[in-house]
């Protein structure tokens, strides 16, 4: 619908299409970035959480979500806000019948209030990237308008808009994102890459007992961020690196060409082996990574790895159990990773670093 939310003397006037919903009416409307910090309110945190209707909102992803919008001006994306009106609204349709009845303008007065109940973080990263670029206020969202009935009524439409919300996947995040340069090397080497190809999960980020894949796309972008970290290289140069590293790799692991070659199973490798889990990829990337600090020239680096061919990486190698493996399960926590990247650099002849030498340490004295 054209036109915008005004004031027009002590009320709002907002371009309405009106629904119903549980025997309740709401209007989709679309407001003005520009009034978003103005009018819709987001209960404080000081406020206790029994009389709250929303969240104690996480200040720390506001930067993130308020670049997104700033570095993307022409394609940004964000969804609809949900909000109670705490006040008389009043609901004039442009017909008397038909589609007219559903479409008009709703009227609600200065003094009522605002209440979100679900994008309190997207108003609040609209708000900061407003203060950088006033320009943005022009453009608009789409507003979902509930009538407010009262605190339980909100607190229980919070519950409910946010009960069946499943975040996607990590790999579903890789695959869908062409921004990120990184994502769009690592889904390349998924589909391209004779190591990896046909091998990689590409929506989820487990696999099945009997999926046919060994590798998770999530997996393989973290692998390929530990590997490529810090090193200033262009994208077609830390495509062709991150391509020629686990080529080299794949001719240390005999079990990846065995699937391939029909010889082994995926399955029957991820339930015996650690090599093709994602804590054992991003070691090795942290591995790579070390030694293309040091020199991106495949000759200089590659035969450093020559060591890997001896690694012992059943899971029955008890050598894994408190590193990669807690309690029979393998593990992918921070200090997982690193034991698991010791132990690794321990078979290259590879120096600790600090943090990896004081968890290396707990591990000894039986702490980690």
């Amino acid at each position: 619908m054209a036109g915008e939310a005004t004031s027009v003397g002590f009320e709002y006037v907002f371009p309405a299409i009106r629904g119903v919903q549980a025997g309740r009416e709401y209007f989709v409307s679309m407001c003005p970035l520009r009034l978003i910090p103005r009018i819709f309110l987001f209960d404080e945190d000081e406020i206790a959480p029994e009389v709250r209707a929303q969240r104690v909102l996480n200040k720390g992803r506001l930067p993130a979500l308020a670049r997104y919008i700033l570095d993307n001006p022409d394609d940004y994306v964000f969804s609809a806000l949900t909000a109670s009106i705490d006040g008389d609204v009043t609901f004039e349709s442009i017909g008397d019948q038909g589609a007219g009845m559903r479409a008009g303008q709703i009227r609600v007065p200065m003094a009522a209030r605002f209440l979100i109940n679900d994008g309190q973080h997207r108003r609040a990263a609209i708000e900061l990237a407003l203060k950088d670029n006033p320009d943005l206020g022009d453009e608009t969202i789409a507003v979902v308008f509930f009538h407010d009935a009262g605190l339980a009524r909100s607190q229980q439409m919070f519950a409910d808009l946010n009960r069946h919300a499943v975040r996607p996947s990590r790999s579903i995040g890789v695959l869908y994102d062409h921004r990120d340069d990184l994502a769009g090397l690592t889904r390349l080497l998924a589909l391209k890459s004779p190591v990896f190809k046909q091998h990689v999960e590409m929506a989820s980020s487990t696999l099945s007992a009997r999926s046919s894949k060994l590798f998770t796309l999530s997996a393989l972008h973290s692998a390929n961020q530990s590997l490529l970290q810090g090193l200033k290289l262009k994208k077609k140069a830390a495509e062709e690196v991150a391509q020629v590293f686990w080529e080299r790799i794949d001719t240390l692991v005999p079990e990846w060409q065995m699937v391939r070659n029909r010889a082994m199973t995926a399955a029957d490798v991820r339930r015996d082996y650690i090599h093709s889990h994602g804590i054992a990829l991003h070691a090795l990337g942290r591995i790579g990574n070390t030694l293309l600090r040091e020199s991106v020239d495949p000759q200089k680096w590659a035969p450093r790895l020559d060591p890997l061919s001896k690694v012992d990486w059943a899971r029955s190698n008890p050598a894994w159990e408190g590193r990669a493996i807690i309690g029979g399960k393998v593990s992918k926590s921070h200090t997982q990773v690193t034991l698991t990247v010791n132990y690794l650099r321990h078979a290259l002849g590879l120096p600790l670093s600090p943090e990896e030498q004081r968890a290396e340490d707990a591990y000894q004295r039986g702490e980690a």
